[in-house]
């Protein structure tokens, strides 16, 4: 059976809410390490240049420790899985310079992948509306869309075609690049401030949105849908807290699944905080899952 996901945690800092949809680590016989292998293999490195609409607009993430997670003892909204150990210095991480896509890829930009490609799609990925997020994509779909990305805008003019020949990457967020991304220098519960705003975000709604549908002049770095319209894969295995960088270089071939942030447009204004701490298979292909790309230093 496929796990997807959690929306909290248990006392102990383990998901405690799993929807189960198939599988374990080992698919068709083969290990998720060589599957991943395989389906990142399958996407040839190209030269051309995507179409203008799926290149991402990046935002410039700046250097600097943030403050992660939240603390249930302070924050009755928050789940045990986004408590720190109490120790010095409880919940600060360093975060390198980065940049961040402001929208989620959308159904057109992810069909251009495919197009391009020729990448074998589910019936469902490309069946929304094209300036909609893209779902039913796995963690292994998403980064095999940034391998394509990242070969197609290599050789671009300008910042993010300076970067990459420069050594940096597109590749999914890891968990504290989006949480810092989403919180800005301060511990705000959401994008825009300590309390929900249905005129910020797409939650307890029936489905997505366009992306950038709902403006948020308060949100730090000007990044639109970071609560709720879709969940967003990131590069990081879930492992409870305290966080750590080296964690994100998980063995694939353990039971790991893969965090995902933000919530989606069904959730409960409790679940698209950006404290929130979501979790699933890789393997996952669902309604409510998408994703973002960065462009990040090797």
């Amino acid at each position: 059976m496929r796990k997807v996901f959690n929306h909290g945690g248990s006392s102990a800092g383990v998901p405690a809410r799993r929807f189960n949809h198939g599988g374990s680590r080992r698919v068709g016989g083969l290990c998720l390490a060589a599957v991943i292998a395989a389906v990142i293999a399958s996407v040839p490195a190209i030269g051309q240049s995507p179409p203008p609409a799926a290149v991402p607009d990046f935002v410039e993430i700046p250097a600097g420790p943030f403050t992660m997670g939240a603390d249930p003892a302070t924050d009755p909204r928050a789940f045990d899985n986004e408590k720190w150990p109490a120790s010095p210095g409880e919940g600060t991480v360093d975060v390198p310079a980065f940049y961040l896509a402001r929208h989620e890829v959308t159904v057109a930009q992810y069909a251009a992948f495919v197009s391009a490609t020729k990448s074998p799609v589910d019936a469902n990925t490309l069946a929304g509306p094209p300036t909609h997020p893209v779902t039913f994509v796995t963690w292994p779909n998403a980064l095999a869309y940034c391998r394509w990305l990242e070969s197609a805008l290599a050789k671009s003019p300008g910042l993010v075609g300076d970067r990459l020949r420069a050594g940096w990457r597109v590749t999914l967020p890891t968990e504290a690049q989006w949480e810092k991304a989403a919180r800005g220098g301060d511990r705000r519960a959401y994008p825009w401030g300590d309390q929900p705003r249905r005129d910020r975000a797409n939650f307890e709604g029936i489905g997505t949105t366009p992306v950038g549908q709902f403006a948020c002049p308060e949100c730090a770095y000007g990044l639109a849908d970071m609560s709720g319209n879709v969940w967003e894969w990131t590069s990081s295995p879930y492992q409870p807290y305290p966080y750590d960088a080296s964690d994100d270089r998980a063995n694939l071939d353990t039971d790991a699944l893969w965090v995902m942030r933000g919530g989606h447009y069904g959730d409960p204004a409790r679940q698209v905080r950006t404290s929130t701490r979501g979790a699933a298979d890789p393997g996952a292909r669902r309604a409510f899952i998408g994703f973002r790309v960065a462009l990040v230093p090797r």
